[in-house]
C-alpha cells in the first residue's frame, strides 16, 4: 500500500526578528559557557516543532543575561492542507460500507477517525481512499509565550545545582531578575516563577544601573552597549586589545592568559577594563609556578614575564568595576595578591626546611587505593620497575643508582604543605626541594617531569632517569589497579588508566629496547613481594594478558590514527606483541609490503586461512619425511629456509624482510592445495600432511596473523 502525499499548501507570512533575554543574578562562568552552546539548539528545535519558520540565530550572553536573538520569524504558522492516498476503496471497506482493518489502520496512521476518509478516483481511474488533513495556521505571538517559558525550563546545569527564589516551584542556575522578549516591535509575554517579561533590560551594575528600554531586536546590542555591557566576542576582543597595548608599552614583556583561565575572565565581566598591579619582589625569590597558580587560579590574574621569559613583579587584573576608580581597584587587589603570596611564600619556606626522605616516610600515611595501601607502597613498587627497566638498559651503578633515587622522591612532594595547596605542581616542587637539599641535578629534573606526559601530545620528560620513573609511575597504576580487579570501565576511569597507558607507551617508542611484557611481570612481582592478593580467583597469567590486551588496545587505536589499515593492526595484534616501536614497526612493514604487492598478500592469506582451518595443533610438528610426495617436500623444503629467514629478520629488527621472506610461500603453498588430498583416506598420511600444515601456520605466528588480511574473511 503506496501513500503519495500531496504538495504542501502554504500561506506566505511576514518575518520578523525575536528577542529573549534571560537576566539573572551573576552566572558562574562553566555554567553561562555551557547554556550559551545549549540555547541555539533548544531554540531551534522549539521552533521546527512549532512550525514556525527561521532564520539563524545568536546568543549574547554576561554575567548577568543570557539572550537569543532569532532573525526572520514568521509572524504566523504555514497553513497546511495535505491529501495522502489509502488502500483502494474496494479493500478499504466492507459490503456494507464499513471500514475494514486497513482502512482503519491507514486513518490511524494518519491521525484520524476512519470515518473521516474520502474516497476518490486517483489518476490511474482506480477508486482510493484519501486521508485529508488540513491544519490552520496559528499566530506566532502566543506560541513564542509559551514557548519560551519552555525555553528557560529546558536548559540544563550539569554539576551545578540549580536554585529556586520566591515561593515559585521554577528554578534556574541563578534567580532570575528580569525577562525581555519582543517579536519585532511587539512585546511578548513571558512568565516564569515570579517574573513578569517587559521590553526593557538593565546595564551593568557599576557603570550604568538602571533600566533600558529596548524598542527591537535589532537595536538591542546598541542598547547593551550604551548601557556599558558587551557581547562575549566583544569582551574577549577587548581584553585582548588591551592586553596587547600593556605588552606593547614593555618591550618584549607577555602575558600569560591559559586558554581556560581567560575563558572564565571573559565571563566574570561585562565592561572589561584590563589594568596593572604589582607585588614586592621578595616573592620572586618563590618558585613560579606557584606563584603563577595563586595568581590564576584564586584571583583569575595573568602573570607576566620579561623578554628573557623571566617572571616579573607585575600582573595583570581585568577589572568590571569603574575605570575612573583604577587606583582604588589595583591597590585592593595588590593586597589581595599580598596575602596569596604570603601564604605561598610561607609554605615554600617551610616544607624547604624538612629533607625529602622525611617527605617519603610520610607517605604512609596517604592512601593510594584501599586494596593497594599507601604512598609509600607505591613507591616502593616503582622502585622495582625502575630498577627492572634499569637492568634491561644495561645502565651501570652509577645511572641505575640516580634512577632509584629519583623513584625514591618523586612523590615525596605530595605531603609538603605547597603542594596540599597547590595541588597542580606535584612534582614541580619535589624538583626545587631536591635541587635546594643538593640532589644531583638530573634526579631533580626526573622529580619535576615524572608525571609528563599529562595528555595527549605533551611531552615526555626530558632525561632518562625522569622517562624512567615516569613510566614506572604510570605502569605501577595500571598493573596493580588490573591486578586487584580495578580496571577502567567504559563509564569510569578514576584513576586515568587510559591516559597512563598512552603516557606508557609515549615513553617506551623513546626506549625501544624495553620490555613491555617482562616489565609487566616485574609489577605483578612488586605486588606479591607486598603480600598484595590478586582479586579473588583470579591468576596471575590471566592478570598478566588483561593487562597486555589493555596495552595492546591503545597500541592498536595510536597505529590506525597514524594510518595503519584496520586489518594489518588486526594481523600484527594477534601476535602479542605489546612494544610499541616493534608493533608500530611490524605494522608499517606489513602495510608498505601489501600495498606494493597487493594481490600476492590477499592469495597468501586466503591460503594460510585454508590451512588454519584445516591445521590441528594437537598433532604436533613433527613430520614424517618418508610419507612426502613432490608437492610436499617442496613445501617444506620451502618452509624450512623461509623459517630460518624469518627468525634471522626478527633478531635483526628487519621486519620488512620477514614479511617479504614470508611472500615466498605462497607458490609452494598453492601447489600444495591444487595436488594434495589433505583428508586422504589413509589416517597415517592425513595426519602427516595435518602435521605440515601445522608447521606451515607456525612460520606465521611471530610475524603476524596473515589471515586477517583474506578478503573472503570480510564478506
Amino acid at each position: 500500500m503506496k501513500a503519495i502525499t500531496a504538495p504542501i499548501e502554504t500561506q506566505p507570512t511576514a518575518a520578523q526578528d525575536f528577542l529573549l533575554e534571560i537576566g539573572t543574578e551573576e552566572m558562574p562562568s562553566a555554567p553561562l559557557i555551557n547554556a550559551a552552546k545549549q540555547l541555539p539548539k533548544l531554540a531551534k528545535q522549539a521552533l521546527d516543532t512549532a512550525g514556525l519558520a527561521h532564520g539563524a540565530m545568536r546568543v549574547i550572553s554576561s554575567p548577568r543575561r543570557l539572550a537569543i536573538i532569532v532573525d526572520a520569524v514568521a509572524s504566523k504558522t504555514d497553513e497546511i492542507h495535505s491529501s495522502k492516498r489509502g488502500p483502494a476503496a474496494s479493500i478499504a471497506f466492507d459490503d456494507n460500507g464499513a471500514p475494514t482493518r486497513a482502512a482503519e489502520g491507514f486513518a490511524r496512521k494518519c491521525g484520524l477517525d476512519a470515518s473521516r476518509l474520502v474516497r476518490k478516483t486517483d489518476s490511474d481511474g482506480r477508486e482510493y481512499v484519501f486521508a485529508e488533513v488540513f491544519v490552520a495556521s496559528r499566530d506566532a505571538l502566543p506560541i513564542l509565550s509559551a514557548l519560551s517559558h519552555d525555553l528557560i525550563a529546558s536548559i540544563e546545569w550539569p554539576n551545578y545545582r540549580s536554585q529556586r527564589w520566591g515561593s515559585a516551584t521554577e528554578t534556574f542556575v541563578r534567580p532570575i531578575r528580569w525577562i525581555c522578549a519582543l517579536f519585532g516591535t511587539t512585546p511578548v509575554e513571558v512568565r516564569y516563577a515570579d517574573v513578569i517579561s517587559a521590553p526593557t533590560t538593565r546595564g551593568h551594575r557599576v557603570l550604568s544601573n538602571g533600566v533600558y528600554e529596548v524598542s527591537s531586536p535589532v537595536v538591542y546590542e546598541s542598547v547593551l552597549k550604551q548601557a556599558h555591557v558587551l557581547s562575549a566576542e566583544a569582551r574577549r576582543e577587548a581584553i585582548r586589545a588591551q592586553i596587547a597595548e600593556i605588552e606593547q608599552t614593555r618591550p618584549g614583556a607577555r602575558v600569560d592568559t591559559p586558554a581556560k583561565i581567560f575563558d572564565e575572565v571573559v565571563n566574570l565581566c561585562e565592561w572589561p577594563t584590563v589594568m596593572v598591579g604589582t607585588f614586592d619582589e621578595e616573592f620572586l625569590a618563590v618558585p613560579h609556578e606557584i606563584i603563577c597558580e595563586s595568581m590564576l587560579s584564586n584571583q583569575r590574574y595573568f602573570p607576566t614575564y620579561d623578554k628573557d621569559g623571566k617572571l616579573t613583579r607585575e600582573f595583570v587584573i581585568v577589572s568590571n568595576g569603574d575605570p575612573a576608580c583604577e587606583k582604588t581597584i589595583v591597590n585592593g587587589n595588590e593586597r589581595v595578591v599580598r596575602a596569596r603570596l604570603e601564604d605561598a611564600k610561607f609554605f615554600y619556606e617551610s616544607d624547604m626546611k624538612v629533607p625529602l626522605d622525611e617527605f617519603v616516610q610520610r607517605l604512609d600515611r596517604v592512601v593510594f587505593q584501599k586494596k593497594l595501601g599507601t604512598m609509600l607502597q607505591k613507591v616502593t613498587r616503582i622502585e622495582a620497575l625502575v630498577g627492572a627497566a634499569a637492568t634491561q638498559l644495561e645502565l651501570d651503578g652509577a645511572q641505575t643508582k640516580l634512577a632509584l633515587r629519583a623513584a625514591h622522591l618523586a612523590k615525596a612532594d605530595l605531603v609538603s604543605q605547597a603542594v596540599v595547596e597547590f595541588t597542580s605542581q606535584q612534582g614541580v616542587m619535589g624538583g626545587y626541594y631536591a635541587g635546594a637539599q643538593g640532589e644531583d641535578s638530573e634526579v631533580s629534573a626526573a622529580i619535576a617531569q615524572h608525571y609528563r606526559p599529562r595528555f595527549a601530545g605533551d611531552a615526555i620528560p626530558a632525561n632518562l632517569y625522569g622517562q624512567l620513573v615516569a613510566l614506572a609511575d604510570k605502569l605501577d597504576t595500571i598493573v596493580s589497579l588490573f591486578a586487584v580487579g580495578e580496571p577502567p570501565t567504559g563509564s569510569s576511569d578514576p584513576f586515568a588508566q587510559r591516559r597512563a597507558a598512552l603516557g606508557c607507551i609515549a615513553i617506551l617508542r623513546e626506549l625501544p629496547k624495553l620490555d613491555a611484557a617482562a616489565l609487566i611481570d616485574a609489577g605483578l612481582d612488586a605486588l606479591a613481594q607486598q603480600g598484595i592478593a590478586f582479586e579473588l580467583g583470579r591468576a596471575r597469567d590471566e592478570v598478566r594478558t588483561e593487562i597486555a590486551q589493555f596495552i595492546a588496545g591503545r597500541l592498536a587505536t595510536i597505529a590506525k590514527d597514524e594510518g595503519a589499515a584496520p586489518d594489518t593492526v588486526e594481523a600484527v595484534s594477534a601476535t602479542g606483541v605489546i612494544n610499541p616501536s616493534e608493533f608500530l614497526a611490524r605494522t608499517q612493514a606489513l602495510d608498505e609490503a601489501r600495498n606494493y604487492q597487493p594481490e600476492l598478500f590477499f592469495d597468501l592469506a586466503a591460503a594460510y586461512t585454508r590451512a588454519d582451518h584445516l591445521a590441528d595443533a594437537n598433532l604436533g610438528l613433527d613430520v614424517d619425511t618418508s610419507l612426502l610426495t613432490e608437492p610436499e617436500q617442496a613445501l617444506l623444503d620451502r618452509m624450512l629456509a623461509v623459517d630460518t629467514q624469518v627468525h634471522e629478520s626478527l633478531v635483526a629488527y628487519d621486519y620488512a624482510a620477514s614479511i617479504h621472506a614470508l611472500a615466498q610461500l605462497k607458490e609452494p603453498i598453492d601447489r600444495f592445495f591444487d595436488e594434495i588430498m589433505v583428508m586422504d583416506p589413509d589416517d597415517k598420511i592425513r595426519t602427516n600432511r595435518l602435521r605440515l600444515l601445522n608447521r606451515f601456520c607456525s612460520i606465521f605466528s611471530d610475524v603476524a596473523h596473515i589471515g586477517a588480511l583474506d578478503r573472503k574473511n570480510k564478506r
